[in-house]
């Protein structure tokens, strides 16, 4: 099987130095999966934006959601893992910029599910997604 596709959830607001780097971190390590780009280039309506982030997000295998400092005010988020909840795509979070397990999470993440940046922790969270998800 091909590497799963993995759909990246982040605070734009905040944290899009950080969704870089992971991405490009990603591409550099032995992590067993792949990153689509499908940020929107351009402004949209939020039906549009709705339709169009719920049909990306069940294109893919599994959503890893950036965990920062400001998830408190990160709407946008919590759509997205509600998307995901509805297409059975299975996720988890992973902290960055700085927050920790002391952080707020975005309503519908659960703590249990959300880990340090380690690619090794990120390798086994995977795995465990693709076990559990929809594209078993």
């Amino acid at each position: 099987m091909a590497d799963p596709r993995a759909f990246i959830s982040f605070d734009f607001d905040h944290n899009q130095t950080e969704k870089n780097l992971f991405v490009g971190q990603a591409k550099n390590s032995k992590t067993p999966f792949n990153i689509e780009d499908w940020s929107s280039k351009e402004p949209l309506l939020p039906s549009q934006w709705e339709k169009l982030l719920k049909d990306k997000i069940n294109k893919c295998n599994l959503m890893i959601v950036l965990v920062g400092k400001h998830m408190a005010s990160a709407s946008g988020v919590v759509k997205e893992i509600k998307f995901a909840k509805e297409g059975n795509v299975p996720f988890f979070g992973v902290y960055v910029g700085g927050a920790d397990n002391s952080s707020s999470l975005p309503d519908g993440l659960p703590r249990n599910r959300t880990i340090d940046w380690d690619w090794n922790k990120i390798a086994s969270a995977i795995n465990q997604m693709m076990k559990e998800g929809k594209n078993k």
